[in-house]
């Protein structure tokens, strides 16, 4: 890749980081094919449109996509750069194993392409030592090559690591201004991969090896689950103490050097949720904290479950409404979500009566097959329902003003009614009139 002309990128995987990677990418001139699984995303590209919704992006993608700057594709072909983002799941195996193997499985497409000059970029949250494991499988497939750490010469190809910082809802934002994290297999591939990301990235952009950069990530969103789980923890002794847990953590937040975070339903999404365990996983002995976090946020789950489930058990017949489905507020994404979770076991057990309210839904997910629950708007739910669940502070369920839920039946997860009656509510942790 020179660095006095604009290189041809591939971007395999075309999801919630990957799309609006490959957009941003191409929206600085370079010309970026992206590659994806699925026939239906890559149609959907190819039209000028979008599959997930993210804010700004179906603009971006339009444009791009008329100016003929990216073009989607099932099939890796040959680029100057290749950046992958791809998932990273864990396996259900009851050890939470880390699955890297749509990883591997679009290194060994690259490979098939792969030139002298060409540089790969995995972007995909990973555990410590996978992109290593990356170049070493490319080795087997490609012994005319010569890879980074392997040999003396200089290498053919520069292999990196580099993560995405980004909020949903703010991803386009986030990928151009945000800081990065650059490893390299060695320095003279960090400072490759420095050279391509300055291209489109205004953030401060730090070199540093590649096991590093992938634990650096992983680091981050650990970090954010121990305080969660915390908060979390705290919400459920409220309950048992018959507290107020917003009350307290916003006296306690008083305090010059104390800063709790908002407890919820527990975490979700593909990375707070999911990260932590690789590095449990990595080092199982060295980690109880964040192994015992992991465990606190998952309780969680359950713990509001009981909890909805004696509230609607405590009216009869009456009709619930689950608020929300996404993991987190205004956005589209189900993934590890612990509201998803809650509605569809609430839906399980009393069937027709629930009610789901989810304004970035156009239908139910699989689990609420056969349940009888229904999707319906917020305005149906204020008119019809007596009981509601808050499980997504969106801000359109933070908008309901208290003269149309001052008699319903509260159980705010999310504390965004803080006006709620208390005889009428269970605000927050099950607070009760007294």
């Amino acid at each position: 890749m020179h660095t006095s002309q604009m290189p041809d990128v591939c971007v395999v995987g075309l999801g919630y980081i990957g799309l609006p990677t490959a957009a941003i990418i191409a929206r600085s001139g370079a010309r970026v094919l992206g590659v994806d699984v699925s026939r239906e995303v890559v149609a959907t590209i190819n039209r000028g449109e979008i599959h997930i919704e993210e804010v700004d992006l179906d603009g971006l993608v339009r444009g791009v996509v008329q100016r003929g700057l990216l073009v989607a594709t099932e099939t890796v072909q040959p680029a100057d750069a290749f950046v992958i983002a791809v998932p990273t799941p864990f396996a259900r195996d009851g050890k939470h194993t880390p699955d890297i193997s749509y990883v591997l499985s679009a290194a060994q497409e690259v490979a098939r392409v792969l030139r002298p000059g060409n540089i790969i970029i995995l972007e995909s949250t990973s555990p410590v030592g996978t992109t290593e494991q990356m170049r070493d499988l490319i080795a087997s497939l490609r012994p005319d090559l010569k890879l980074p750490g392997l040999t003396r010469e200089t290498p053919d190809i520069a292999i990196a690591y580099c993560p995405e910082r980004v909020l949903p809802g703010r991803i386009l934002e986030e990928l151009a201004n945000n800081d990065r994290s650059i490893g390299g297999i060695t320095p003279r591939c960090a400072r490759k991969a420095l050279s391509f990301y300055k291209r489109f990235v205004r953030g401060t952009c730090v070199t540093t090896d590649a096991r590093s950069a992938e634990m650096t990530k992983l680091v981050e969103n650990a970090y954010r689950d121990v305080n969660i789980a915390f908060a979390n923890e705290l919400s459920i002794i409220a309950d048992a103490m018959g507290l107020d847990v917003w009350e307290v953590i916003r006296l306690a937040n008083r305090h010059p050097r104390v800063n709790i975070l908002q407890p919820g339903p527990g975490v979700g999404g593909h990375c707070i949720a999911v990260d932590p365990w690789f590095i449990v996983h990595g080092a199982p002995e060295q980690a109880p904290l964040i192994r015992t976090a992991r465990g606190v946020n998952d309780s969680k789950i359950h713990h509001a479950i009981a909890r909805a489930t004696e509230l609607v058990e405590s009216a009869p017949g009456a009709k619930v409404a689950c608020l929300g489905l996404a993991f987190k507020a205004n956005i589209d994404d189900f993934r590890e979500s612990p509201a998803r979770l809650v509605a569809a076991t609430l839906a399980r057990r009393f069937g027709e009566r629930i009610h789901v309210v989810e304004p970035h839904a156009a239908q139910l997910p699989m689990e609420f097959t056969d349940t009888g629950a229904q999707l319906i708007d917020i305005d149906a739910a204020l008119e019809d329902c007596d009981v509601l669940i808050v499980l997504v502070d969106h801000d359109v369920f933070k908008a309901v003003p208290l003269a149309e839920r001052a008699d319903k039946l509260v159980y705010d997860t999310r504390g965004i009614w803080p006006d709620q009656p208390v005889p009428a509510t269970i605000a927050g942790e099950m607070r009760k009139a007294g």
